[in-house]
């Protein structure tokens, strides 16, 4: 994999680039949709590449795990093939979905024993397996296996956690040396910074994770509740200390402007689930701001879902006849909603690249940002 920066924002660490992969190249910054269960939920294949314009996807290492089950993916080919994408994609390490099972998982040196959210059945993840799980999945882009802290978290346990991400990512980079490509195409491994929400240990472990010399870098850890105050803070100073020649990607984020302000910071790649989880509780994304399209001001608004300029889907979609659909129960709603969230996710990132590209990133960063907190 390579990573060629392609211009940089003089009035912050903005930057754009290429990032080449196995299966393509990718203008960075780039937000990517999120694939969990071999699906981006409620978007088509077809969709995904002429509408939304995805550069790359991602896909969930735990929820492939369970099903359809590795024999499944390796039998087809892996999930490229699985799926019909033809693009890049990166698979995260399960990491914060064992995070997330708190109540019913056990955390040692050696790994992850956990039960299953589908039936209950007991699993084990470790550095070694994670990595052979990813191989038959077969990303371009895999991540370490680690630990994701809770917030608020207690210092002893967040030092205790990096460090064990860190042993992890050891026995990672082993296996990931030890091991080959199933599908005849080349895979590259990110580590995850950790370290919660404390300055010296985010320090630290950018340090740590930066010796390895890998082809990227990952921030995980953040977006978990703490103040938008320190995940900035937190990003900006590993953003400092990561390697300026890497991609670097912040993982789970976030709303639009967390990104804006992410990529002034120096972060290249993003992901989250936000713009198709919300778009099937009826919330929109545009330019002018955010709405609530089962407010009763849409009802008979007949105007395009964004009126700046065309909208990111069928100009036949009006606000009211989404409204209708959602009032309606109708599957269709879900489908709008999140084609369009999608869509002005990768406009956004994409504009960005363009306004960093003509040196008015900054200027235009602030007023959009006025723009995208307003709700309509």
């Amino acid at each position: 994999m390579k990573f060629i920066i392609q211009s940089t924002d003089k009035n912050s660490d903005a930057r754009t680039g290429i990032l080449e992969t196995a299966h393509g190249k990718v203008e960075t910054p780039v937000f990517m949709p999120v694939g969990t269960s071999a699906n981006v939920k409620a978007v088509h294949i077809r969709d995904l590449t002429d509408d939304v314009k995805a550069r790359i996807i991602l896909g969930n290492t735990y929820h492939l795990y369970l099903r359809p089950g590795m024999d499944i993916l390796q039998k087809a080919g892996g999930l490229h093939a699985f799926i019909g994408w033809d693009k890049p994609l990166l698979t995260d390490s399960g990491g914060y979905q064992v995070y997330s099972l708190a109540g019913i998982r056990k955390l040692t040196e050696e790994g992850v024993t956990f039960q299953s959210h589908i039936d209950g059945s007991k699993h084990k993840f470790t550095p070694e397996n994670v990595i052979e799980i990813q191989r038959i999945i077969g990303a371009d882009i895999m991540m370490a296996f680690d630990e994701c802290t809770p917030y608020p978290c207690e210092y002893d346990y967040a030092k205790n956690s990096m460090n064990i991400t860190h042993r992890w990512l050891k026995r990672c980079i082993d296996s990931f040396k030890h091991t080959e490509p199933l599908y005849g195409h080349e895979q590259t491994l990110f580590p995850i910074v950790q370290g919660s929400t404390y300055k010296d240990l985010r320090r630290e472990s950018a340090e740590v994770i930066s010796s390895f010399g890998a082809d990227g870098n990952a921030i995980g850890g953040l977006s978990v509740g703490e103040p938008h105050e320190m995940m900035y803070e937190m990003t900006g100073l590993v953003c400092s200390i990561l390697p300026q020649d890497k991609p670097r990607y912040l993982m789970g984020v976030g709303t639009p402007a967390n990104i804006l302000e992410s990529i002034a910071l120096g972060v290249d790649m993003f992901d989250c689930v936000m713009p198709t989880r919300n778009a099937r509780n009826g919330m929109l994304f545009t330019r002018n701001g955010f709405m609530n399209m089962l407010n009763n001001k849409w009802k008979d608004d007949f105007s395009v879902i964004d009126e700046e300029g065309n909208s990111f889907v069928d100009t036949q979609y009006t606000k009211a006849y989404l409204r209708h659909l959602f009032k309606s129960g109708e599957i269709l709603a879900g489908m709008i909603a999140s084609l369009h969230n999608l869509a002005f996710y990768l406009w956004l990132v994409g504009e960005a690249g363009t306004q960093i590209e003509a040196g008015t990133f900054s200027t235009w960063k602030d007023s959009m940002i006025k723009k995208l907190t307003t709700r309509l």
